[in-house]
């Protein structure tokens, strides 16, 4: 009795071919892994299940609890002090709580100085109200990939596995469907959306050799362009876009390793670099200036380049960050040009602070980590003995590193929440066990853990000046998270 004979009774297959995977025999576990590892890429292999006695995993709807993160570096780092600034409050009286009548109080009788909320006195409100509970505000029938606000809040984007592209009106709180897009050239899903900076315009890519520009602002211009990017490859995949601060560039990164920039006003590829050996995961502008670009691959390595200094024939980065002992799936700049996260698929997000790179030894250290992980995030679970939660990578520069949440099966996005309602005080992500967690930015310590889903959530977006996040997830739901009452701040 083969291993491969129960496994395919368990299988997911794909095609129309009789296989008769019954008479195959694997004389060992490496001859099976690489040829399951080959069945998946060719998508003959959907998803293994094994029992649990039989595994060396991590169960993805139990996220494993974690002992209390090393906060020791964050309490030396700029990042504490921008943050106490932001929560400047007058020492409260213990008989004086709850702390919101104090507000009030403190507002009327101008303690503060002032005669009504300042910024430090928002956040402080706000952060008594986060996000608690869920309601659905559409369901459809294939897996939603990918959902975001737009930087007014008054639109939200989202993408499904249908190939199609919804627009919907949400500034009076609902969600009106505004437009609907058939997408183009589509390979197995649609994988990254962006919103053009003046709301005119969205960009979405896949499996194609082209990112697509489309026109939403209800114009009768049905605008719907293929942006060439030109790959060596003929299988080819941008993976993360964004547009620039200006909305006349869109920054991608791919499969192929490489970052692309494409000047939308000239219509050509004006920047192509190698950037990583392995899949480009991520990609994001550090600030406004949209000069400092950051790059995260399967290597593990987060590289800053300087468009300034930059050389197409001969790049190199400024600085590289190098902790995490697996691939990165996701970047999110701070805005201030200093500080990022990186969300991993070593199932932790880490904080950097680009004043602090990493050196080459640590880079060859987080590169033999990552080496050595022979497991499949796609399709298996955790496993225990990859020993992911151990200690630290020698020369880890990170600031801290936020655990509990899982990142299995596809690119889980993570993100510092707003400026304007919560100061950045919380990073928070979605979770292949179906979840949205929001992490206090300075404890590393979970706030909420909120279920609502029954598959991954990939994408979770806050709204830029709401208490409010939606959550995009393979079970074709979006949910809007709001204050749902019993939350103690």
């Amino acid at each position: 009795f083969s291993p491969f004979d129960r496994a395919s009774n368990v299988c997911g297959m794909a095609g129309t071919d009789d296989v008769r995977f019954q008479n195959l025999r694997v004389s060992t576990n490496s001859e099976l892994l690489s040829l399951v590892h080959f069945m998946v890429r060719n998508e003959v292999l959907d998803v293994i299940s094994i029992s649990d006695d039989e595994c060396d995993y991590i169960e993805p709807s139990s996220p494993p609890v974690h002992t209390l993160p090393d906060t020791s570096n964050i309490n030396e780092s700029h990042m504490r002090l921008l943050t106490q600034q932001n929560r400047k409050f007058p020492k409260l009286p213990e008989n004086e709580y709850p702390v919101l009548p104090v507000l009030l109080k403190y507002r009327e009788m101008s303690i503060n100085g002032c005669h009504g909320f300042s910024s430090c006195d928002k956040f402080r409100v706000n952060s008594l109200f986060l996000p608690n509970a869920g309601k659905r505000m559409a369901q459809y029938k294939q897996k939603v990939f990918c959902g975001t606000y737009s930087k007014t809040g008054d639109h939200f984007l989202s993408a499904s596995q249908d190939a199609k592209i919804r627009v919907f009106d949400t500034s009076n709180g609902q969600f009106r469907l505004l437009k609907q897009i058939c997408a183009r050239d589509v390979g197995w899903s649609i994988l990254d959306t962006a919103f053009c900076p003046n709301e005119k315009h969205v960009a979405y890519s896949s499996w194609s050799e082209s990112i697509h520009l489309c026109r939403i602002d209800g114009t009768k211009n049905q605008e719907h362009v293929a942006l060439h990017v030109n790959p060596n490859d003929r299988r080819f995949c941008i993976f993360s876009l964004v547009f620039s601060h200006d909305g006349h560039e869109i920054l991608g990164g791919s499969n192929d390793g490489c970052l692309y920039v494409y000047d939308i006003n000239c219509h050509c590829l004006c920047l192509k670099i190698k950037c990583h050996t392995v899949d480009a995961n991520a990609v994001c502008f550090a600030d406004e200036t949209s000069q400092i670009l950051f790059s995260g691959g399967d290597d593990g390595l987060c590289k800053v380049w300087d468009r300034r200094t930059l050389s197409e024939q001969d790049p190199k980065p400024v600085g590289i960050f190098a902790g995490h002992k697996n691939g990165i799936t996701f970047i999110d700049s701070r805005g201030d040009g200093r500080h990022l996260i990186t969300n991993s698929k070593d199932q932790s997000i880490k904080l950097w602070d680009m004043r602090r790179f990493s050196s080459k030894e640590a880079q060859i250290k987080a590169g033999h980590f990552v080496a050595t992980q022979h497991w499949d995030y796609r399709w298996q679970k955790v496993p225990k003995s990859a020993r992911l939660f151990a200690d630290p990578v020698p020369g880890d520069t990170s600031i801290l590193t936020y655990r509990g949440h899982q990142v299995l099966q596809t690119l889980i996005r993570a993100r510092f929440s707003p400026l304007i309602s919560t100061g950045q005080r919380y990073i928070y992500t979605g979770c292949s066990s179906g979840k949205l967690i929001i992490y206090d930015l300075i404890t590393g310590k979970i706030l909420q853990r909120m279920d609502g889903h029954v598959d991954c959530v990939r994408d979770a977006h806050w709204h830029p000046f709401n208490n409010e996040i939606v959550t995009s997830a393979w079970d074709g739901c979006i949910m809007k998270w709001t204050y749902g009452g019993e939350f103690d701040g």
